[in-house]
């Protein structure tokens, strides 16, 4: 009996502790960077080429535009994505645009709100991409499982920005 009680204990104090993360942590933040051998103006135009996302980002396959400005802040796309064979349709977009510096997209997909910043470097013949990305829910469930899966989320990012460098540096 006494060993029910402190097993129906840890199991208790685990899921407090599960709930508990949603109302603590309300979003996920992480960072990864990548050295690419090519100038900066070449990569910012690498990385704005449709054509060459399907290279490094396969998994895109449609972009829409929905609105597009002039200084390209504001401007929104409806992008669909194969995610492990579900079609998942989100709204994307520009948050910032300095060309050649910074661009910032805004990601809505179903109750998962994320937030892509990259911010280019120039360090001569080469560019340093430091992307840090930020992840709410709007769900409370998603709130209490994010922090749990971070590491996969920053490890896909990090193989994305791994593909873009490939792309990146074997075009002209």
């Amino acid at each position: 009996m006494k060993r029910i009680k402190i097993i129906l204990g840890i199991i208790t104090t685990l899921i407090l502790a599960f709930f508990l993360t949603g109302l603590v942590v309300g979003e996920v933040v992480y960072t990864n960077e990548v050295q690419i051998n090519k100038p900066v103006n070449e990569v910012f135009a690498d990385f704005q080429n449709v054509d060459l996302m399907k290279q490094w980002m396969p998994e895109v396959k449609s972009i829409e535009t929905l609105e597009e400005k002039t200084n390209k802040v504001g401007s929104t796309y409806r992008v669909v994505v194969d995610n492990q064979g579900r079609m998942v349709t989100m709204t994307e977009e520009i948050l910032a645009f300095e060309e050649n510096k910074r661009i910032t997209f805004h990601f809505d997909a179903e109750s998962i709100s994320k937030i892509d910043d990259y911010v280019f470097f120039s360090e001569g013949n080469t560019t340093k991409i430091i992307q840090t990305t930020t992840s709410t829910s709007e769900s409370y469930i998603m709130s209490c499982l994010l922090p749990y899966f971070k590491s996969k989320p920053r490890r896909i990012s990090q193989q994305y920005l791994d593909q873009f460098k490939k792309a990146s540096e074997a075009y002209n």
